[in-house]
């Protein structure tokens, strides 16, 4: 979960006073050693302290004029709103999200798919209900203003746009956007949006998945690479115009002034944009460029602009990233330049432009791969080979795609000339990405705490220094600015401090973060998963009278991302008629077709989705892997398939969460169903508990602490089967049962998981 700072101020508690006793220390190094004194130190405590009143005082009345421009929601429940969509929406599991500001301030929409492309400026109509988002969602919404969501029934444009500069920038960005997209392949036109302009809402889920194993996502999205290959880009076309430089210089400025609103504005391309105008002032200035100044007026300037800009992902990542830039692009360079063997002459040619390359990319993905793992519980193994395979293709994709945004500008310019040759650049660069995305390798499971995460950015940057020290001496090189090397490490520290502060308001330590619920529906299954940071998914809806609808509004839900029917039969599908027509459900899925069940989901407006062995399907952090049917079931299945039996066909899942993980047999017994998920915590046992042969080998190889048996009382087929009972005994499973417990409640943490009644 991103850190966010606290809702008083900027900064608070211990992460403040690391952050302010890191400057106090980073300027003492700094000083020269003449005037390390203890007056030196006094003055520097005393501005620093000054400095933090100021911010404090400043970010407080900067928080409380961006929340004072949400919608504040006192009126909640049914309502028709009208707003302009002001980013790129969000399209993932079946659903769209998109932020809008209206009348009475900024809120989210949501809507299920199919939707019509939003524009960025255009007006929607939307009606549904509001309500507050779920804590896991707040944080993040509440970087941009947002305090409450609309869950839309309905969802429409109006036909009209934005005015003032706001639609000014609009209209710039609509026309490149179609300039993108002529004569150009849909896929490409698509990612040629991404890189170009960070719009990434139409290109395909499953490109984006292939972007992010390989560790080329961040081409998705407009960074400092953008604004850098902007200046360059525009230079020379600005010289042929014989531009005194200053006025080149000047113009440099208002490209980036431009392109920033254009992009989106975020946090990332703020700092961007920043950096880009302090580099371009200092030239005008005839003063020595300060990257380390640049670096920090870009925290500074985003911070003042939004205080909670630290909570964005994307800002610390792009933050990581340009501080390994500047420490070890140089050194990685001359050490790859003396490997290569290139000559003073060769350093003047594009060997030495692909080495800069290459050693930017190294610096940069060792810079971030730990913030990733903190966040993201992974990283791309695949990142900098990835990235080192499409590094000669990306300056001229983006230069490509900016020279026809701005052609675009100019009624009935030709770009598809222009297209047409970046559209085979791009075609390798997702090439790549589908390359370097399909090996099992290419994304590692790996999770940092705050503390750990403090502790592998010591390691990198002390290691670093070391290395680049001895290697400036072994090649007569110069390790440039050990003091920015102490700056870097102590910001980084302080980072890590501030990073181990549990989130204001998220998940505290040791809460949920994943939540099971074998509910109690009698002679049948209903599975609630409900993970922190996802849509609740549910496995089977019970038999019909089960009141499913009213199970899941006392469990607070009201709305659930998927249902998935293990199999056509009554006591796991006859409540599903009911769930569909009282509860939205996102999408429906199944293992074998039964018009039964996907006529009435299609008619509620849900998705229907086959799914079989192989298959994966996500809520946030949980994963549900299917483990049967295979792909085409047929006669000749083992077990009782040959004779028509649907229970030999039902979904077979097996849900993870961390380390946690539970096997959802549905009615596919384990004589019938030869799954091997491996070890596994907690059992859903087959069919209600009936007689199964293979139930001691299952048992065996997937060892669960915990068994549940969802099973009526009284129900007239014996259930559980005194043999299956015996085998449990046998293999010291501890049991629940529904018809003696009710309904069956396992919480998962970070710590650890509990199982019970409930």
């Amino acid at each position: 979960m991103p850190f966010v700072t606290a809702p008083e101020g900027p900064l608070a508690g211990p992460p403040a006073l690391a952050v302010l006793l890191a400057i106090a220390f980073a300027l003492v190094a700094l000083l020269p050693r003449g005037r390390r004194t203890a007056i030196a130190v006094a003055w520097l405590a005393l501005v620093a302290l000054l400095a933090v009143v100021a911010g404090l005082i400043g970010g407080t009345e900067r928080l409380g004029a961006i929340g004072a421009g949400a919608f504040d929601g006192r009126d909640q429940g049914r309502a028709i709103l009208r707003g302009f969509v002001t980013a790129v929406p969000d399209r993932s599991g079946g659903k769209v999200s998109v932020r809008v500001q209206t009348a009475d301030g900024r809120l989210l929409v949501e809507a299920r798919e199919p939707v019509l492309d939003l524009p960025v400026g255009s007006e929607i109509q939307a009606s549904g209900a509001i309500r507050k988002p779920p804590p896991w969602q707040a944080e993040y919404l509440r970087i941009y203003g947002i305090e409450m969501t609309l869950a839309a029934r309905e969802l429409r444009l109006t036909g009209r746009r934005r005015g003032g500069v706001a639609g000014l920038t609009d209209g710039i960005r609509d026309r490149a956007e179609a300039a993108l997209d002529r004569g150009m392949p849909d896929r490409e036109a698509a990612l040629a949006r991404g890189f170009v302009l960070g719009q990434d809402d139409r290109i395909d889920a499953e490109i984006v998945e292939e972007f992010k194993r390989s560790g080329l996502a961040h081409l998705l999205a407009v960074s400092g690479q953008n604004v850098i290959l902007l200046a360059l880009l525009a230079m020379p076309l600005l010289a042929a115009l014989n531009l005194s430089l200053r006025a080149r210089l000047l113009c440099v400025l208002a490209l980036i002034a431009l392109y920033v609103p254009v992009t989106g504005a975020g946090p990332s391309i703020q700092r961007a944009g920043v950096m880009g105008a302090a580099g371009i002032v200092a030239a005008l200035a005839g003063r020595q460029r300060s990257r380390w100044y640049a670096v920090l007026l870009a925290a500074f300037t985003t911070l003042a602009i939004n205080p909670r800009a630290s909570s964005d992902i994307g800002w610390q990542l792009s933050f990581a990233a340009v501080i390994g830039i500047l420490l070890w692009t140089a050194e990685i360079r001359d050490l790859l330049m003396r490997r290569l063997g290139g000559s003073e002459s060769a350093w003047l040619s594009w060997q030495r432009a692909m080495a800069e390359g290459a050693a930017m990319t190294i610096a940069a993905t060792l810079m971030t791969a730990p913030l990733m793992a903190h966040h993201f519980e992974s990283f791309s193994v695949a990142s900098l080979p990835a990235n080192l395979l499409a590094l000669p293709a990306v300056a001229p994709v983006m230069w490509l795609g900016m020279l026809a945004a701005m052609a675009g500008q100019v009624p009935m310019l030709p770009v598809e000339p222009l297209n047409h040759l970046n559209a085979l650049l791009i075609a390798y660069i997702a090439r790549v990405a589908h390359w370097m995305a399909a090996p099992e390798w290419a994304l590692a499971r790996l999770r940092l705490s705050g503390p750990a995460l403090a502790a592998c950015y010591a390691v990198l940057l002390c290691g670093g220094w070391l290395v680049g020290a001895t290697a400036g001496r072994r090649l007569g090189l110069r390790w440039r600015s050990r003091r920015a090397a102490l700056l870097a490490l102590l910001a980084a520290g302080s980072i890590g401090l501030h990073l181990a502060v549990p989130a204001s308001g998220g998940e505290e330590r040791g809460g949920s973060g994943l939540e099971i619920t074998v509910l109690d529906v009698r002679q049948g299954d209903a599975i609630l998963l409900e993970p922190a940071d996802g849509d609740p998914v549910l496995v089977d809806a019970g038999p019909p009278g089960s009141e499913i609808v009213a199970k899941l509004a006392d469990e607070g839900v009201e709305r659930v991302g998927a249902v998935a029917v293990t199999h056509d039969q009554l006591d796991h599908a006859g409540g599903l008629d009911e769930l569909l027509a009282e509860v939205p459900v996102g999408s429906l899925l199944y293992g074998v077709r039964a018009r039964r069940l996907l006529d009435p989901a299609r008619a509620a407006g849900s998705r229907t989705l086959g799914v079989a062995r192989g298959d994966t399907v996500r809520s946030g952090s949980l994963r549900l892997d299917v483990l049967w049917p295979p792909p085409t079931p047929r006669p000749g299945v083992p077990g009782r398939a040959e004779a028509g039996d649907p229970n030999a066909f039902s979904l077979v899942l097996l849900a993870r969460w961390r380390r946690f993980s539970m096997l959802l047999s549905g009615d596919a017994e384990a004589e019938a169903a030869p799954v091997q998920p491996g070890p596994v915590d907690v059992l859903k046992v087959a069919h209600h508990g009936s007689e199964d042969t293979g139930l001691d080998r299952l048992l065996e190889t997937t060892v669960p602490r915990v068994a549940v048996i969802s099973v009526g009382e009284g129900n007239p087929y014996g259930h559980p089967a005194a043999e299956t009972v015996a085998s449990l005994d046998e293999h010291a499973v501890s049991t629940l049962r529904t018809d003696e417990h009710g309904a069956v409640e396992i919480r998962v943490t970070r710590d650890g998981w509990t199982a019970g009644p409930q």
